[in-house]
């Protein structure tokens, strides 16, 4: 396959929308196994819900996702303008041709009337379809009319005969224009019905491949009927299941985040996402289930894509992301998590980050989730409110906190790298078994002194992690809480 070109269209009236984020992914991923180029196109025509936030957002989203476009409204190309409200000189063009050739033709007939004729023809049980009332008009009636004040629409005239096509996931697809009235293509607000618009664009464009939706493979047929009228070459159409939630309803906003851009504030990595994305209905030649993006690009091929429906599933997602935030370099991980740390009043000296990022880093399912898991390192709480406190009164535990203190107070440094905090630790370890204080009875002891709470990272991470400072006074804190115990009188 040579030359193919594909496009992503949307429309800027919302965020980038998690399907819709399915949809440009496939795009992205069957032009790049193709070696082909990858179009970004705003369809931006519906002017009251449009917003340029909306625009820059759809583009911003994309280019976190990876799925940067080879032309586009923001990196130019030969077939500009991106954006269908920058294009109307090229519709209208289209839309005389058109009339020109017989293939269109001016209707007046106003919309009180159309809806009653519909009404009639459901009441009699015949789907509602135009009936051609203006299609005999003479070219001088047609300009009497719109002289005299008369607005007028255009209707695109249905040839008779099939429409068939091969869809690139569905197989053969058969319509019936005897089920197709004349559509309008331009309004009387001279505004251009879609249908037309991405046909002319599609054609101006030469994209070869479409690949969208399932819910648009009622307008194919036409846009096939279009495409030959304007004497244009019909590119490849496949059209993908959409992604539903769990109880088989439409994804909506009850069932949590849907937009891309709420799956990244929530602390979610594209890499998770564009992976999981793909495996929804693509279906790998092996069992694997981790793809960066670049392995989708060499394995992806749209005739493994089912036509079943998909169903979201955010426990497969937050797996994933786990698996990608395990993978990521403490340090990196720390630049991530920041600004959720901070926004939970959370700051760590430079020499802490990297150990406090990977003492975090095996709990997080969501980099949102790392405020939960770090609050240990930075706020103090009292040992004694902890589930565990009963941990710190036993017999041998204001020994053991006497002797850690003691042991603490020769740290070299207020903070130490992890492999320093684990031989500072494994000496305390030793000396208390001198003291006839077993490993197993400090561990968790400690873990409760330290954190006030019964579990959690990894005591050499707290060690690190913590400070000198911060150490023992938490340790001061739990030999007086035990102290109490050993001596009631205190």
């Amino acid at each position: 396959m040579t030359d193919v070109r594909v496009r992503f269209a949307p429309s800027p009236t919302g965020s980038l929308h998690i399907g819709s984020a399915r949809t440009a992914l496939y795009n992205f991923l069957y032009a790049r196994h193709n070696k082909g180029t990858m179009v970004l196109r705003i369809e931006d025509t519906d002017e009251k819900r449009s917003t340029t936030e909306h625009d820059r957002g759809i583009i911003e989203n994309l280019a976190w996702l990876g799925l940067q476009a080879d032309e586009g409204p923001d990196v130019g190309g030969p077939f500009g303008p991106y954006r269908q409200s920058e294009r109307s000189d090229i519709y209208e063009a289209a839309v005389q041709k058109l009339l020109a050739d017989g293939a269109a033709y001016p209707c007046f007939c106003p919309q009180e009337m159309l809806e009653q004729k519909n009404e009639a023809l459901l009441a009699a049980g015949k789907m509602p379809k135009y009936d051609r009332t203006c299609c005999s008009l003479t070219k001088d009636e047609v300009a009497a009319r719109l002289a005299g004040g008369e607005q007028a629409a255009i209707r695109f005239k249905v040839p008779d005969g099939d429409v068939n096509f091969a869809d690139l996931i569905h197989g053969p697809i058969t319509f019936s224009s005897d089920v197709i009235g004349d559509f309008i293509i331009k309004r009387t607000d001279g505004g251009y019905s879609y249908n037309f618009a991405v046909v002319v664009d599609d054609a101006g464009m030469e994209i070869t491949d479409v690949i969208r939706g399932e819910d648009h493979i009622t307008n194919t047929a036409r846009q096939l009927m279009i495409f030959a009228a304007l004497g244009k070459p019909a590119p490849r159409f496949g059209h993908h299941s959409l992604i539903l939630a769990p109880d088989g309803s439409k994804l909506s906003k009850r069932h949590g985040a849907t937009s891309v851009a709420q799956f990244r504030g929530l602390g979610y990595l594209p890499a998770a996402i564009t992976n999981y994305l793909a495996l929804i209905s693509w279906h790998p030649q092996d069992e694997r289930e981790k793809f960066s993006l670049a392995e989708l690009m060499e394995e992806f091929e749209i005739e493994r894509v089912s036509k079943s429906p998909a169903i979201f599933d955010l426990q497969k997602l937050n797996w994933l992301n786990g698996l990608y935030i395990r993978e990521m370099a403490p340090k990196d991980l720390f630049v991530a998590v920041a600004p959720y740390l901070a926004d939970s009043g959370m700051a760590f000296a430079p020499v802490q980050q990297e150990v406090v990022a990977e003492a975090i880093q095996a709990n997080l399912v969501t980099l949102s989730d790392a405020p939960q898991y770090a609050e240990v390192f930075h706020v103090d709480a009292d040992p004694a409110t902890c589930s565990g406190a009963p941990d710190l009164t036993g017999p041998q535990s204001s020994q053991l906190f006497e002797l850690a203190i003691e042991h603490f107070k020769q740290m070299p440094a207020e903070f130490l790298p992890v492999p320093e905090a684990r031989e500072v630790l494994r000496g305390l370890v030793e000396a208390a078994k001198e003291k006839g204080v077993k490993g197993k009875a400090v561990y968790h002891p400690l873990r409760v002194a330290l954190s006030a709470r019964g579990e959690g990272p990894e005591l050499f991470y707290l060690v690190a992690g913590l400070g000198k400072t911060k150490i023992l006074k938490r340790l001061e804190s739990a030999a007086a809480y035990a102290a109490r115990f050993a001596d009631p009188t205190l």
